[in-house]
């Protein structure tokens, strides 16, 4: 998930709207829809990921999203960030939309678990639980960008950062994660205009439907040969029992296939305006508060119900999630929480 901290990537709208004439105005520049659709679906698509938890019998079709729906939403986080530098407007932007947030949401979210839940959380603010990863290692890719874009050979120097990950355990900030999703990171931060235009204009859209099919498989082999733990690039390969070269090529093949899936993936994601497009402006929202609602629903013991109803379970959690991650961004509602992500202007 990322924040509107970075100024995004805009271009003139095709039709004379009231919007697109105000975009037009001095000192006002028009959303990119691409960008914009992108982040609205892929952050609903983490909504309906998280709340499957409460799902029976998502197997298959857990792991598939799994393979590529993160993988993609940090591509664009990448892309979006390629503008971060140090700064002093940058880094106060970087606080009041990653660090506050993290901060807050981080307690609340203990609190809950907690004095609700009843469970017990270690680490807190030093190392994210659940769901607060995102803004961790958003907040490490930033404050690593302004490098990344000056290192030589950055793309395979990441892959490398990424397969030699698996073999550290890095216990503050998701550190971990950090690394092992970096590919993604680094290759939406170096992506050129013109090869992103290319993806927009849906060159990849039939090969890419191949690829997702394939993927299908690579999820079979994860339900019944390995684990999901390998597709949240957070676990050491020792506890995977996958020691030296079989962690290196597990962790490679499903780098090459999270890549793939992703860029197959956006390549349908929509180039013009829809009726979401004004949601993604709200990813962060969604993505802070729908952890309240799943975890709500968790504590309430509804997985306890999905496995008397198990192909209703499923059908409620992706409705459902779809259906939250919508409200929450409609903007009525994401206007007045987006007071809570986001203080009060620190600087002029």
């Amino acid at each position: 998930m990322q924040s509107d901290a970075v100024t995004l990537e805009r271009r003139t709208a095709s039709a004379p709207t009231r919007e697109s004439q105000a975009a037009a105005t001095p000192g006002r520049k028009e959303r990119d829809p691409f960008l914009d659709n992108s982040k609205f679906l892929f952050v609903a698509l983490v909504v309906v990921g998280h709340a499957w938890t409460l799902a029976a019998s998502v197997g298959l079709l857990y792991s598939w999203l799994y393979l590529w729906h993160v993988p993609a939403f940090v591509l664009v986080t990448g892309y979006l960030s390629r503008s971060f530098r140090f700064s002093r407007r940058h880094l106060h932007r970087l606080a009041v939309t990653v660090v506050f947030p993290y901060a807050l949401f981080e307690g609340l979210f203990a609190l809950l678990r907690i004095y609700v839940g009843g469970e017990r959380l270690e680490l807190l603010w030093l190392n994210p639980h659940w769901p607060m990863w995102y803004l961790s290692v958003l907040f490490l890719w930033r404050m690593a960008t302004p490098l990344l874009t000056r290192v030589p050979h950055v793309v395979l120097l990441s892959f490398a950062v990424s397969l030699a990950g698996g073999f550290l355990s890095v216990a503050y900030l998701d550190g971990n994660r950090a690394m092992g999703l970096l590919p993604f990171f680094v290759l939406g931060l170096t992506a050129r205009p013109e090869q992103v235009q290319r993806l927009r204009e849906g060159t990849f859209r039939r090969p890419g439907l191949l690829v997702l099919l394939a993927g299908v498989g690579m999820a079979w082999l994860v339900e019944s040969r390995l684990t999901t733990e390998w597709l949240y690039y957070r676990t050491p390969y020792a506890e995977l029992d996958a020691l030296g070269l079989q962690g290196v090529a597990l962790r490679a093949m499903f780098l090459a296939t999270g890549l793939l899936m992703s860029l197959a993936v956006l390549s349908w994601v929509p180039n013009r305006r829809t009726w979401y497009s004004r949601l993604g402006a709200a990813s962060l929202v969604v993505y802070l508060f729908h952890g309240f609602v799943v975890e709500g629903l968790a504590i309430a013991g509804m997985n306890g119900w999905s496995e008397d109803h198990a192909w209703q379970s499923v059908v409620l959690t992706t409705a459902g999630g779809f259906a939250l991650a919508t409200a929450l961004a409609w903007r009525p509602v994401s206007t007045r929480l987006d007071k809570v992500v986001t203080p009060p202007p620190l600087l002029p």
